[in-house]
């Protein structure tokens, strides 16, 4: 039938002319999907006006020539999807149509594209925890996916796809700081731990990082001697940057920290305290720890600083650290009397500190005596905004830090 479709393919279809060898290659535009009904119906009117016919100045093409030149512009308009679905962050469904040694290939209209097992979902590799990477991917060959183009170099044939970026769309939306998600611990790093969330489906949608200093309120040296892979976990969000699709989580502040508290609070009083924890009242009978005298002496110096005292002592069950460590209590001050804790290993020391000065200005006075002294290269107004908001300052003998 002279003007009837003769091949129609995803992004163009062959219009028969009603010549030999001649055919019109039509693109089919996505943004305007009754363009091709229109065509049609206006080359039928141009068909009983005026008849075509070749001349011996139109060059003829065989069958494959035509074929390749079908193929070369349908991979060319492919190609130019591609670059749309990059640039507008639309998620495509592609079927999965195999799979090599680095991830999944997913097919793209007449294109294949890659998705690399790093831009995996983790509820793939959750759901099935026992199997590994590729007998995942051998599970998933023939099955429709979401995804998300996240490169596409038409010169360089790379057509790149993300699962995990078309998932952050579909619930990234229903996560905010101060959520708390049980998770499973997925690779774990020097730095840190990522972390798969599950979500109330019961499949882990998201990963997050809880960072190194987020672990625990202990001193960590390895993440790996408190986690591992596969481990389950209680975590809060307490960071998310959308642009970036991050998500931060937090392990200890689940926990009380138990360096914020006073001693009674850390060390029970009551008739079933191991023999080795007490409470001695009388502060001269408390040899202060190591370091801790020269400390007084310094305090004693500075303006405003009327006394300094040990009121009670006490051992914990495990060792924070074995450097002397000096904290601010963040109970509130009475009668300008603010409560300090020392320790060093498991001894712990309480300490009351007699002042005019407010807590902003005993910050500043452990600043200036301590840090400054001890000419750490720190930047003494970072220190000051960290001292304000977390209202805890920390003295060791190896210097000052912050956890």
């Amino acid at each position: 039938m002279l003007g009837s479709p003769s091949r129609i393919g995803s992004v163009s279809c062959v219009i028969d002319v009603g010549c030999s060898h001649s055919s019109l290659l039509f693109p089919v535009n996505t943004k305007n999907s009754i363009s091709l009904k229109r065509f049609s119906q206006q080359f039928s009117r141009l068909q009983t006006t005026k008849a075509i016919t070749p001349t011996t100045t139109t060059p003829i093409l065989d069958d494959s020539e035509s074929d390749a030149s079908v193929g070369q512009s349908r991979s060319s308009a492919d190609w130019k999807a591609a670059r749309a679905y990059k640039e507008s962050g639309f998620v495509y469904e592609g079927r999965i149509e195999g799979f090599n040694g680095g991830g999944l290939l997913v097919r793209f209209f007449s294109l294949v594209g890659f998705l690399p097992f790093s831009q995996l979902s983790p509820s793939h590799s959750c759901k099935e925890s026992h199997k590994t990477i590729h007998e995942v991917a051998k599970g998933l060959a023939g099955s429709l996916i979401s995804v998300k183009v996240i490169q596409a170099d038409e010169e360089n044939k790379k057509l790149i796809f993300s699962e995990k970026e078309a998932v952050w769309t579909k619930y990234s939306q229903s996560v905010n700081v101060e959520d708390i998600f049980i998770g499973r611990v997925g690779s774990v790093e020097d730095y840190g731990a990522f972390i798969h969330l599950r979500f109330p489906d019961g499949l882990y949608h998201l990963t997050g990082l809880v960072h190194v200093s987020e672990v625990s309120w202990d001193l960590v040296q390895d993440v790996r001697d408190i986690l591992n892979e596969g481990d389950e976990v209680r975590v809060k969000v307490i960071k998310i940057d959308r642009e970036k699709s991050r998500i931060t989580l937090s392990i200890k502040q689940l926990e009380e920290d138990p360096l914020l508290e006073t001693l009674d609070k850390v060390i029970p009083k009551d008739a079933s305290a191991k023999p080795e924890s007490m409470s001695v009242s009388n502060n001269n009978a408390i040899e202060p720890l190591p370091g801790l005298g020269a400390i007084f002496e310094e305090l004693l110096l500075e303006d405003g600083i009327d006394d300094v005292r040990i009121t009670q002592q006490g051992f914990e069950k495990r060792v924070v650290s074995q450097d002397l460590q000096l904290w601010l209590s963040n109970a509130p001050p009475v009668d300008g009397k603010f409560t300090l804790l020392a320790r060093a290993g498991r001894q712990v020391q309480e300490i009351q500190l007699t002042t005019l000065l407010d807590q902003e200005g005993l910050c500043c006075c452990f600043c200036t005596e301590f840090i400054l002294s001890l000419k750490d290269m720190v930047d003494f107004c970072s220190h000051l905004k960290f001292l304000t908001v977390k209202r805890s300052i920390r003295y060791t003998t190896t210097g000052y830090s912050k956890t």
